[in-house]
C-alpha cells in the first residue's frame, strides 16, 4: 500500500502554537519533508525540531522566484523525492508555516502528488494574522466587519486598502516601507499596525505603523482597522 502525504500547518512561529494533531501525525509520519531557503534557513522546522528530534528529515529546496517555470521545476523535482518515499508505503509529513492553505507554496506540491494518484491530508495550522492579532491584543473583526486578506506585493493592495473593512497584509517584507507610505496617503496609517516575525525570538510588534522607521523582514503582517 502506498504511502500518504500530509501537508501540515506549524504555526506562525510559536513553538506552543503547534496543534496537538500536528504534533501527532509529525511523530507517526516515516519523514518530515522540510522547506528550505536560498540562506539555507528552514523556518518551519526551526518550531517543531524539538518535538521529533530522531525522525528522518527530507530537505526541500524552495527558490523565491517569480519564475513560473522554474518554480515548477522544482515542484516537480519535489514531488518526485516525496514519491520515493510513498511508493514505499511511507507516509511523508511536509511542514508548512502557518496554514497550508493560506499562500503557502505547499499546496502546489500537494496538488501534483494529487494528480500522480495518491492520497494527501491537510492538517490546518494556526494562521499568522490570527496571532499577530493576539499578540496586538485586537480583534480581527467584530460584529459584522468584513475582513480582507492581501498579499501586500499585490499590485492592486491600493484598490484593495480601499474597500470596506479591516485588511490583513501579509508578506510585506523589503515592500514594507512602500506600504507605509500608501497607508499614510489614504489615511489609514494611524489605524494601520504591524507584527514582524510573529512568536519567533526577533518578533518586533508596532501597535502603530507611523512607529516603524526601516524595512522589515519576509515574515511581515500588517493589520489595517477600517476608517469608518
Amino acid at each position: 500500500m502506498a504511502g500518504k502525504l500530509y501537508g501540515v500547518g506549524v504555526g506562525p512561529g510559536d513553538k506552543e502554537l503547534v496543534t496537538l494533531k500536528a504534533l501527532r501525525v509529525l511523530k507517526e509520519c516515516a519523514v518530515v519533508a522540510v522547506p528550505k531557503m536560498k540562506s539555507g534557513e528552514t523556518t518551519a522546522y526551526n518550531i517543531v525540531a524539538d518535538y521529533i528530534p530522531e525522525k528522518p528529515v527530507m530537505e526541500c529546496f524552495m527558490p523565491m522566484s517569480k519564475d513560473f517555470a522554474e518554480l515548477q521545476k522544482n515542484y516537480e523535482a519535489i514531488a518526485d523525492m516525496v514519491e520515493e518515499h510513498l511508493k514505499q508505503g511511507e507516509d511523508v509529513a511536509f511542514i508548512t508555516l502557518g496554514d497550508p492553505t493560506v499562500y503557502s507554496t505547499y499546496m502546489q506540491i500537494n496538488a501534483i502528488i494529487l494528480a500522480r494518484g495518491y492520497e494527501t491530508e491537510l492538517i490546518p495550522g494556526i494562521t499568522s494574522f490570527c496571532a499577530a492579532a493576539a499578540r496586538l491584543n485586537m480583534p480581527l473583526c467584530e460584529r459584522d466587519e468584513p475582513l480582507i486578506v492581501l498579499p501586500a506585493s499585490y499590485k492592486e493592495v491600493r484598490e484593495g486598502i480601499r474597500l470596506r473593512g479591516n485588511k490583513v497584509l501579509m508578506k510585506a517584507a523589503r515592500s514594507v516601507m512602500e506600504v507605509r507610505d500608501m497607508l499614510a496617503e489614504e489615511g489609514l496609517l494611524e489605524k494601520s499596525s504591524m507584527v514582524e516575525c510573529c512568536g519567533m525570538p526577533n518578533e518586533k510588534i508596532y501597535k502603530n505603523m507611523a512607529d516603524m522607521q526601516e524595512s522589515s523582514t519576509y515574515f511581515s503582517l500588517i493589520i489595517v482597522k477600517d476608517k469608518d
